[in-house]
């Protein structure tokens, strides 16, 4: 199963807030450089990619020098909008360094749910990798909100990957976390922790792992990954969740190493 990796051609890579952050809140500017460096190469090797990248709010907070994320909405939505800006201009100084050109592609989900704005947000797709940019999405936090006849948000950035995914026909969702894949227990805590290698179906035992009320570890995002996972799975596609803390990993993945959790409905 690891194998058919290889021949990925189009790859969507998802960064969380953590991969390009330091626990102190400032910009972790080496793992932003060594992102753009490893997707720069992989480009150098044929590869399509597109990176989804959490982080607008944190890095918004940084740039005005800020330590607590504002309470109202409207102050997160300003917030976004400065840290967006921000996360680009890094992005666009690091891929160029490299030799690539990076596009912003900022969605909703209504956007994706219309067919008309649907099929105009492909095409925007396909025209960025046909001219071999490199799209940057996330959530348009400046905007998006979440009411009951008016849900224009996703909720989480796992989820608009694996969307994402579903949009471009993409081959292999890789998922980088702070957690180097899904396990029976939580690792932190219990030395015999098991990771899975491979997971084909995300049944009610692997939910209820994820959703362990006893551990920090099983509410602290996993389900929006296990979501994720079966959005990838229901199109016949293949995500790994794997340790964003060194970047080179993606190397390993794509060379079909057993690293991270492979989600895949594949038998072979």
């Amino acid at each position: 199963m690891r194998e058919s990796i290889k021949e990925s051609k189009r790859i969507v890579i998802k960064v969380g807030t953590s991969t390009i952050m330091y626990p102190n809140g400032a910009i972790n500017l080496q793992q932003m450089e060594k992102l753009s460096f490893v997707l720069s190469d992989l480009k150098n090797q044929g590869k399509e990619i597109i990176l989804v990248s959490s982080g607008a709010i944190g890095v918004g907070l940084a740039r005005m020098n800020l330590t607590e994320r504002p309470v109202t909405i409207p102050e997160q939505q300003a917030i976004a909008s400065i840290g967006q800006t921000e996360l680009m201009s890094l992005y666009s100084k690091f891929f160029y360094h490299y030799g690539h050109q990076v596009g912003q592609v900022l969605l909703t989900k209504d956007v994706t749910d219309y067919p008309v704005s649907r099929e105009n947000t492909v095409n925007t797709f396909e025209q960025l990798l046909l001219k071999q940019v490199v799209p940057i999405v996330n959530e348009n936090d400046t905007v998006s909100v979440e009411e009951l006849d008016h849900l224009t948000r996703f909720g989480d950035n796992d989820t608009l990957s694996a969307i994402v995914l579903e949009l471009t026909d993409a081959d292999l969702l890789v998922m980088l976390s702070d957690i180097d894949g899904f396990y029976d227990k939580n690792p932190m805590k219990y030395a015999d922790a098991r990771r899975f290698d491979t997971i084909s179906e995300i049944n009610e035992d692997i939910l209820a792992l994820a959703q362990d009320s006893s551990t920090k570890f099983g509410t602290g995002g996993m389900i929006t990954k296990l979501n994720a996972a079966q959005i990838v799975m229901e199109a016949k596609k293949q995500m790994v969740l794997a340790s964003g803390y060194d970047l080179s990993i993606l190397f390993n993945i794509l060379a079909g190493e057993h690293v991270g959790t492979l989600f895949t409905t594949q038998t072979h």
